[in-house]
């Protein structure tokens, strides 16, 4: 229905252009329309709703998002009077008043969760729009702050914060700053910003702000409810993870590099003779011919298929790197140039990165596919089936440097299949993994899971594994992967993981990183995947012919390394619960590592504990983070009964306790008596 000119309310005269618009129900949505601008508000699922707003024009379908292409099925109701126009699904209302302002209610006491604020009573509104030619606006999204409020998720970053209010945060995907726009609330809301854009978002205390350099409208989801009910709605609405493949949940070894299909063996060797849990072995970047030819270089890689089924043997899984760059020199280049799937540019010529190659003294000028084309897509991943999949039975992939790792990033200058750089850029790596999804789904494989370095809303259900980034390899660094982790979980991404040690260094036989990778190894072991990665010194320069130094349980020492097997074994016999908890994500989409307050969000004090973590439902974690420490103090949770698991002496929740922890010892407490294999 629409509104009736003649009752429209009366709104204030401090605005100069007083806007007062016309509602309807529009397919069980509310639209309200004002001043060239059309808002509509639909259900998308239980408790949940989509926003979306343009100007100049009607709401556009099949943008670039990351929400499912049909919502989950719900009831609500559609309430139009002469003031405004209300939308009721389960616990939310949303309310739109004549002037197209929204407020977020929770539908039992009509209290307020979220509310839109203009940003001046003049102008301009709560919903900006600069125009930045062809139909592209800058957009900008206001809501009011709150001065109780903690906010989370919002991807992965190093800035060591888990409460993120106070931070500006760019929205953009780099190595290890990885930009997925979820924000869960401590008052009681998780909000999608469902737009792959590059922009930022403002976390202020006099106000949130939500923007997005250039795109064409405005569009957001947003649920009410705790927080493990929003992560079941939000994974509901963007997908769920596969099912962890059950050898996945075991020990990953890799380093930079190993250079050769011996060496590499050896090292899975090793491991076996020395009765070493071992899961997974990585072969890593440079074991191609070319880069962008995604094939063994048969001079160093000479029978895979003899390593292949070696290593089956061995109970062994073999993981290849696989980069989204191209050589000029690859034999793929030429058709992939003409055929027009690299990412284009607006100005200038197409190479994004200069990378050494083989063959070559210097580096060279790579292009990049763009996995936003699903004809790109598919030549990509019949290069992947012709040359790893079919020949060696290889189904598991890591997809390096999937931001893209551009030089410079200058997203403006970017044009993808799917829109301009600006509009459309962050999506990338999630469109990445879907070229090996879709791939191996198609070839019958039911096990799926690839290893990304950048991720964005939606990635996990194409079985996208996360991990932090080339990172440092101290105890800050340690210590801010934590938030890191936790934050990540919050964005929907349940299997996460770091370079255990760190990336950047680190010396083996140095005693003090040697503590370092102890302390690591510990939240490794209790963390979603487990993998041991690093560049260690003495490092060689960039190129075709780099390697670290060793990077083995073996390689830090007799007492180091003594630490390290027990938590290789302790894992090992956590694996049955490790899967328990992954089948949670899988169905229910609540992630493995959770903070505090997703399980008690009752308790106050869990919403500020940033150093520990539950894993599962039964286990409380404290990593040690500071080196010499043989102690730790951690809160735990009021509302259950946590028993040490090493000692089993047993504490009521709502209160911090010292425990014990000399080198070898990780603090873990059990909830509510639950039973698992900690202690030998």
């Amino acid at each position: 229905m629409n509104q009736p000119a003649e009752n429209q309310p009366q709104v204030s005269l401090a605005q100069s252009s007083p806007t007062v618009g016309t509602f309807r129900e529009h397919g069980g949505a509310l639209e309200w329309s004002g001043r060239q601008e059309t808002l509509r508000v639909e259900p998308w699922g239980p408790d949940a709703v989509r926003v979306r707003a343009r100007l100049g024009g009607p709401i556009l379908e099949g943008l670039p998002g990351a929400l499912l292409d049909e919502p989950p099925a719900t009831e609500s109701s559609v309430k139009i009077t002469d003031a405004e126009g209300q939308l009721t699904v389960g616990a939310l209302t949303v309310e739109v008043n004549a002037e197209g302002v929204i407020r977020f209610l929770r539908t039992d006491d009509r209290t307020e969760i979220l509310a839109e604020e203009r940003a001046h009573f003049w102008w301009p509104g709560t919903r900006l729009y600069t125009a930045v030619g062809n139909g592209h606006h800058r957009l900008e999204q206001r809501f009011a702050a709150y001065d109780d409020e903690k906010l989370y998720g919002l991807g992965q970053h190093q800035h060591g914060r888990l409460d993120q209010k106070g931070l500006v945060l760019d929205l953009v995907q780099r190595n290890a700053e990885v930009g997925i726009p979820v924000l869960t609330s401590s008052r009681g809301y998780t909000l999608l910003w469902n737009n792959p854009a590059i922009g930022r978002v403002e976390l202020a205390g006099n106000g949130t702000r939500w923007v997005a350099d250039s795109a064409r409208q405005i569009d957001y989801w947003i649920t009410a409810g705790a927080p493990a009910d929003a992560q079941r709605r939000y994974s509901a609405a963007t997908g769920r993870t596969p099912m962890l493949p059950e050898w996945a949940a075991g020990f990953w070894q890799c380093k930079l590099r190993y250079r050769t299909q011996d060496e590499l063996l050896g090292v899975a060797r090793e491991y076996k003779r020395r009765g070493l849990p071992l899961d997974v072995i990585v072969c890593d970047f440079f074991h191609w011919t070319h880069l962008g030819e995604w094939k063994f270089d048969l001079a160093e890689w000479p029978d895979p298929a003899a390593m292949v089924r070696e290593l089956e043997e061995l109970g062994v899984k073999l993981v290849v790197s696989v980069w989204p760059s191209v050589s000029p020199l690859s034999e793929n280049h030429p058709v992939m140039e003409q055929r027009g799937w690299f990412i284009g540019t607006q100005y200038g010529p197409m190479a994004h990165a200069d990378w050494p190659d083989k063959g070559v003294a210097s580096t060279v000028q790579v292009a990049f596919y763009d996995a936003t084309n699903p004809d790109a897509r598919e030549f990509v991943w019949s290069k992947i089936r012709d040359n790893y999949l079919a020949p060696y039975g290889i189904t598991a992939f890591w997809l390096d440097a999937c931001e893209p790792e551009l030089k410079p990033g200058f997203q403006e200058n970017l044009r993808y299949w799917a829109g301009p750089g600006l509009e459309v850029g962050n999506i990338y790596p999630a469109e990445n993994a879907r070229t090996f999804y879709e791939g191996l789904r198609a070839s019958g494989e039911e096990e799926i899971i690839s290893l990304n370095r950048s991720a964005w809303a939606g990635s996990q259900r194409y079985g996208a594994a996360l991990w932090s980034g080339d990172i440092g390899t101290d105890f800050a660094t340690l210590r801010r992967q934590i938030a890191a982790g936790l934050n990540t979980a919050l964005s929907g991404i349940p299997w996460w993981n770091t370079d255990i040690g760190g990336f950047h260094g680190g010396d083996p036989s140095d005693p003090a990183y040697q503590e370092v990778m102890v302390r690591w190894f510990q939240f490794g072991a209790l963390s979603p995947l487990m993998r041991l990665h690093g560049f260690r010194d003495p490092g060689m320069p960039l190129g075709p012919d780099m390697t670290g130094g060793p990077n083995e349980v073996w390689s830090y020492g007799e007492e180091a390394g003594a630490v390290l097997e027990k938590y290789l074994r302790l894992r090992e016999r956590l694996k049955p619960y490790v899967l328990t908890v992954m089948r949670e994500a899988h169905e229910e989409g609540l992630p493995p590592m959770r903070p505090l307050f997703l399980e008690f969000p009752e308790d106050q004090a869990t919403w500020s504990v940033d150093d520990s973590y539950l894993f599962g439902r039964d286990l409380l974690v404290a990593p040690v983070l500071t080196a010499g420490a043989t102690a730790r103090t951690a809160y735990l949770p009021a509302g259950a009964t946590w028993t040490d698991a090493w000692t089993g002496e047993t504490y009521e929740g709502g209160a911090a306790v010292t425990v014990d922890a000399p080198l070898d010892r990780l603090p873990l407490f059990l909830r509510d008596g639950a039973r698992l294999p900690v202690a030998e």
